[in-house]
């Protein structure tokens, strides 16, 4: 099978391999890279293809008339999510952060407060204060070994300076693919309190056996405050890239977000879209299709071992491929359960505070690699915590 495949990107200026040493101290020459949201497989051949007839071109201009582009989105989340998407509606990004960026430009003024339901993306939170806003946290409770929604505790919370909440649906980093009766409880919750809702469902087609993604879009009564985001990048393994997709089906926010790009200058990079719309098709569904029993297997495999570890208990992961394990049981500060992970196992991962409120327990586990390094990754974890079983 194809992802399991190891492929050597040290070297290739990938941030997960070739910075881990310099950021973490594990070190290059046998470190295990878990914490940067690449995955260490090929893309499907369609996007290789896309690419190559690019460089049999050979010219790299401007890209222009994206119709094939817009049709190619608009297929695959009729055809994957059930959600029916106008070419018009969609703008594209530089990414998703960069989407966050200009969504926080859009709808919120310096000092203005923006909601995150902690722990969540990090990258969330440095945007919002690198903008000038006030980052609100609503801590999620857990409930049975899952993160729940507490809208009366947050309620309360709320100030009015509030002016835009950020979803992560699915949610990175617990893996929570919300219910239907959960995600009108947010619309509500925006609605309540006159929020602008940016939805961030990069994950959105990385779902586990078992689970079923909704779109936040087929919530009732929210279209008029909603902003989607989705990507290419995180399913087809192509974040360099840097493409993303914000989609909004209001005229008049599709109105004020048009004028931000405008102001903004923001034009896509022409290998995304190539890379994109090659994606979005059969050929990159059938890939996915192969992809997410993968991913599965893994989970699977690191959950057994890492739970088997007494004081340890990974999540149960419904979507994404990142593992988010709670150290809590091991009566350990975080720095002595980092410091075996990192400096005993030689495993880069990320740390629980930089996702927020209810997150200084945890680390985050990368687990889109090839099953042998998944294998090796949690036997050198049962080895650093050896002196607890």
């Amino acid at each position: 099978m194809q992802f399991d495949d190891i492929i050597d990107r040290r070297g290739t200026h990938s941030m997960k391999w070739d910075m881990m040493e310099e950021k973490y101290g594990v070190p290059a020459s046998d470190g295990i890279p878990m914490w940067v949201a690449d995955m260490d497989f090929r893309p499907p051949a369609c996007v290789d293809a896309a690419i190559d007839r690019m460089k049999d071109c050979g010219v790299y201009g401007y890209f222009g008339d994206d119709a094939a582009y817009r049709r190619a989105i608009a297929w695959w989340m009729s055809n994957r999510h059930g959600w029916s998407v106008a070419p018009d509606w969609i703008f594209s990004t530089n990414g998703l952060v960069n989407g966050t960026a200009l969504c926080i430009d859009t709808w919120s003024a310096s000092g203005d407060g923006v909601v995150l339901f902690t722990p969540v993306y990090h990258a969330f939170a440095r945007v919002i204060e690198a903008a000038g806003r006030t980052v609100v946290e609503c801590e999620m409770p857990i409930v049975d070994g899952q993160y729940t929604l507490d809208f009366d505790a947050w309620d309360a919370q709320m100030t009015g300076a509030e002016k835009m909440l950020i979803l992560c649906s699915p949610h990175n980093p617990g893996g929570r693919v919300w219910t239907r009766n959960e995600l009108e409880g947010v619309a509500a919750f925006a609605r309540r309190h006159d929020l602008i809702l940016v939805s961030d469902e990069i994950h959105h087609d990385l779902v586990m056996p078992g689970h079923t993604h909704i779109p936040m879009t087929l919530i009732d009564g929210i279209a008029d405050r909603l902003v989607m985001m989705t990507a290419s990048t995180k399913t087809f393994n192509i974040a360099g890239a840097h493409i993303g997709n914000v989609i909004i089906p209001d005229p008049a926010l599709r109105a004020a977000f048009t004028t931000t790009m405008m102001a903004q200058g923001v034009s896509p990079n022409s290998f995304g879209m190539f890379m994109a719309e090659a994606a979005y098709s059969p050929d990159g569904a059938a890939w996915v299709d192969n992809l997410v029993p993968y991913l599965d297997g893994n989970r699977q495999l690191f959950d057994a071992a890492v739970n088997a570890i007494p004081g340890l208990a990974s999540m149960p992961l419904q979507s994404t491929y990142l593992a988010w394990v709670d150290f809590a049981g091991t009566g350990m500060t975080a720095e002595e359960f980092t410091r075996r992970v990192e400096q005993g196992a030689r495993i880069a991962v990320n740390h629980g505070p930089t996702f927020g409120k209810g997150g200084d327990s945890f680390l985050r586990f990368n687990i889109a690699t090839p099953r042998s390094r998944v294998e090796e990754a949690v036997a050198r974890l049962a080895d650093a915590f050896a002196d607890l079983q």
